[in-house]
């Protein structure tokens, strides 16, 4: 399970801390479970599934099953990972997160860069605009895009998004995770 949790968790994005306040659970708890050194219950496995949006199977699969033909996500079935899926936040489109290369999301970023920290990662990174306006920073360039704009990058270059203008924006991304 220790392998699957911590790669379910780094293809969502997720960090650490986030997934041990998401679970009800310490950080350290977490990351013990992560590194092998403690086995979580069943129902502490399941609140680390729930808190990744993910069927508790998932975690426990030393092999990949056969993929569904396909992952249906309706619009009301969405899994909120950030936020509460009516302000800045972002909730994950697909099913069986472990079996996919090609995470799609959705995204409303928040209105200023209050965290100061760059997100990095492995494999490729889209955005398109869906509505309003983006400013993606990369460190040494920004660039803005409106309604429409699509973006393609590698995602190892530090970035960070915000919305800009009146209205919040809301960003389709597909993350390429290239693997561990």
């Amino acid at each position: 399970m220790s392998n699957r949790l911590k790669l379910l968790r780094k293809k969502l994005g997720i960090t650490l801390e986030a997934l041990a306040d998401r679970a009800g659970m310490t950080k350290s708890y977490v990351s013990k479970v992560e590194r092998g050194l403690n086995t979580p219950s069943i129902s502490a496995a399941m609140k680390l599934a729930r808190a990744l949006g993910v069927n508790v199977e998932e975690l426990f699969a030393d092999e990949q099953p056969a993929a569904s033909l396909y992952s249906l996500v309706r619009r009301d079935e969405r899994q909120s990972l950030v936020g509460d899926g009516q302000g800045p936040g972002y909730a994950v489109l697909t099913n069986q997160v472990g079996q996919r290369n090609l995470l799609p999301f959705m995204i409303q970023p928040p209105t200023s860069f209050s965290d100061p920290t760059f997100k990095e990662h492995q494999g490729e990174e889209f955005l398109f605009v869906h509505q309003g306006q983006v400013e993606v920073d990369f460190m040494s360039e920004r660039v803005l895009l409106g309604q429409g704009d699509a973006l393609h990058f590698n995602a190892q270059t530090p970035h960070r998004l915000r919305s800009v203008g009146d209205h919040p924006a809301q960003l389709l991304v597909v993350v390429q995770h290239a693997g561990e």
